[in-house]
């Protein structure tokens, strides 16, 4: 019996043709992977999947309820209005008037600023304590059922936000990019969770690379501009995947476009930052450990860890997020990190910083041109600031080193994810500061634009005095430029290289 039919399904999103025609269906007992490069239409296909999105001609058929699992904190109103800006997590008092993960997943929660508790009557909870159990246990969410929300790791938010969507107790999961920013620890935790889905009857439809595909997974669909280039079993469609690499386009770096950036300004340090015995304390717990790491000028590191070793935490007290950062010891650009040193925005001007968080939090109706030109400013908008001839040109002087050249005059809600990845990581290069604080830089874009990114800052690296931290959890997506590493673990320092 088929659980999903799509008939000659046309599709437009904000009136831009996006699925050509699709036909496809999805059986009882089979488990969907779905593939294709950035911009093919794969989020697009679970939106129209899940009802979001209407077709402009064509058939959907659904035999059973189906639930598109949250990329984001839009799934709630309650939960969209706490999570106000990205530094939040960073600010103990302003991370208070979130709800905790409890009330997230119990859907019990009182809206933001309520000062009188007894003014607000909750229902009774859809949740029982023993699917609470069963599923914080299954995701490894128990110890963290009572922490405020807004302050869990990158991955620890997936994993809340796919609790959610397990509670509700659906016929058919999807899922967008599962496995993006998740630890070694967390991908494991999650692919099994899924494993136990799918033997208990649930059905799975995911999109993710090839190279994540669980061993779970039946079968795979892949799209390319929209439309569907192949829909087969596992075994056969691996038979087939030297084809999908063939496929794939795969840009070569324009080494005199790169030139043009020339060397960053504001270079003028020997150590672009020491850190001295850092310690970062909430409710008691010591969220970083007498942390201590000296970065000279134009050398390349990475920084890894699992999810919730204290990385974001770390990066937050280089890049002036923290406010913790006054109760350290440390220095920025030769300066003290605190009295008569830089001020926030000196030290901001001065690095280039994409992060998972940004992009969760990121205005979504801005344009891409002015999302890139936020970037002069050091804030999420330009608002009312004027950009001049001179930095328009650098606009769009990185928009065509990232080939998006053609997105520019698109809002930033209207593109897929990995384009809008693509953004944020030209927002974080256009005023070519002499250092790149890149932290998943990848997450959401194809084999082929991850690889293009790595040889462009290989590039950029090899041209110029640029000093680069480089956070990810995959191993293959780090420039081959990074020759130091730090790891932490627990909050502490593991190791160093």
């Amino acid at each position: 019996m088929n659980l999903l039919k799509l008939s000659n399904v046309f599709v437009r999103k904000y009136d831009n043709p996006v699925l050509n025609n699709i036909s496809w269906q999805v059986n009882e007992g089979e488990q969907w992977a779905i593939v294709g490069g950035n911009g093919a239409g794969k989020s697009v296909l679970l939106e129209t999947l899940a009802g979001r999105l209407m077709p402009r001609s064509g058939k959907v058929e659904r035999k059973a309820t189906v639930e598109l699992v949250a990329a984001d904190y839009s799934f709630n109103r309650v939960v969209r209005s706490a999570a106000q800006y990205y530094q939040q997590r960073f600010q103990s008092q302003d991370a208070e008037i979130a709800p905790s993960v409890r009330a997230v997943l119990t859907n019990r929660m009182k809206p933001v600023g309520t000062v009188n508790e007894a003014s607000v009557k909750l229902a009774p909870s859809a949740v029982s304590d023993t699917d609470l159990e069963a599923v914080a246990s299954l995701l490894s969410l128990t110890h963290l059922l009572d922490h405020p929300f807004v302050t869990l790791s990158n991955g620890e938010t997936r994993r809340m936000l796919l609790a959610t969507s397990l509670l509700k107790k659906t016929g058919i999961l999807l899922f967008d990019y599962p496995f993006t920013g998740l630890d070694v620890f967390s991908r494991k935790v999650l692919k099994e969770a899924m494993a136990s889905m799918a033997g208990a009857g649930k059905t799975i439809i995911l999109v993710t690379s090839p190279g994540e595909i669980p061993d779970f997974i039946t079968h795979v669909l892949e799209l390319g501009e929209g439309e569907v280039i192949s829909a087969l079993p596992l075994a056969e469609w691996k038979r087939e995947e030297s084809r999908f690499e063939t496929r794939r386009e795969k840009p070569a770096v324009d080494l005199g476009l790169l030139k043009q950036l020339g060397e960053p300004s504001g270079n003028d340090f020997d150590y672009a930052f020491r850190l001295r015995n850092i310690r970062v304390v909430y409710d008691g717990r010591a969220v970083l450990d007498d942390v201590s790491w000296e970065v000279k000028k134009g050398e390349r590191w990475s920084l890894s860890g699992p999810n919730g070793s204290g990385k974001s935490t770390l990066l937050s007290i280089i890049t002036a997020d923290h406010p913790q950062r006054f109760a350290n010891d440390f220095e920025i650009f030769g300066r003290p990190g605190r009295g008569k040193g830089f001020s926030m925005w000196d030290i901001k001007q001065r690095i280039g910083h994409v992060s998972p968080e940004l992009h969760l939090y990121f205005p979504a109706d801005t344009s891409v041109y002015k999302a890139i030109g936020s970037g002069f400013f050091d804030a999420t908008g330009v608002y009312f600031r004027k950009i001049n001839p001179a930095q328009e040109e650098r606009i769009h002087l990185v928009a065509r080193i990232l080939k998006i050249e053609d997105l520019l005059e698109k809002t930033f809600r209207n593109i897929s994810r990995g384009e809008q990845r693509l953004v944020l990581l030209a927002r974080a290069l256009v005023k070519n500061p002499p250092i790149l604080v890149l932290d998943e830089p990848c997450q959401g874009l194809d084999l082929a634009t991850t690889e293009y990114f790595r040889q462009t800052v290989d590039a950029i690296c090899a041209m110029s005095s640029h000093t680069l931290i480089y956070v990810s959890h995959y191993p293959n997506e780090i420039p081959s430029c990074v020759n130091r590493s730090l790891s932490l673990k627990d909050g502490r320092v593991e190791q160093i290289i």
